[in-house]
């Protein structure tokens, strides 16, 4: 058993509350797969309120994934292939996962080795930044192709 002043020692269950009840507070069992099983003499709301503190603090400071779209044409030119390299580059940089997509319209959809080929382009010139998630694969309208940023591309300043 531990007290706010430290540990207590080992005692039967009915000392322990004998003793949180003299002082007015509540036992609480910290670890229970423990043996023997540690428990606390303190006020149970406050032991509640420092948990969901703890909690809060630990979801604060895990790192959220962003997620950034690029669209293509089956028909897209070089000069805009080079411009949207540029952008997957900077969100890649700035620790965020890029899912690059050919959306076919009408019956660009005859186009699918065009796109497949566009996506597989794309993730070459980003091999340097990013490692692929998931090869180009065809949903729908829609040939999609997800980076994620390699460990070693520091973050922009």
């Amino acid at each position: 058993m531990v007290g706010e002043g430290g540990q207590i020692g080992v005692l039967s269950i009915g000392e322990a509350l004998k003793i949180a009840e003299a002082e007015g507070l509540d036992l609480v069992e910290i670890s229970p797969t423990a043996e023997p099983p540690v428990c606390k003499i303190t006020d149970y709301s406050k032991f509640k309120y420092e948990q969901k503190k703890k909690q809060k603090e630990i979801k604060a400071k895990a790192q959220k994934t962003v997620l950034k779209e690029i669209r293509f044409g089956p028909n897209t030119d070089d000069h805009d292939f080079d411009f949207k390299l540029k952008h997957a580059i900077n969100f890649l940089k700035e620790g965020a996962k890029v899912k690059a997509y050919v959306h076919f319209v009408g019956r660009t959809i005859v186009f699918k080795e065009r796109g497949e080929i566009l996506l597989l382009k794309f993730a070459q010139s980003l091999e340097d930044y990013a490692k692929v998630d998931q090869l180009p694969k065809l949903e729908g309208k829609r040939m999609t192709l997800m980076l994620s940023p390699k460990v070693g591309v520091s973050p922009k300043k």
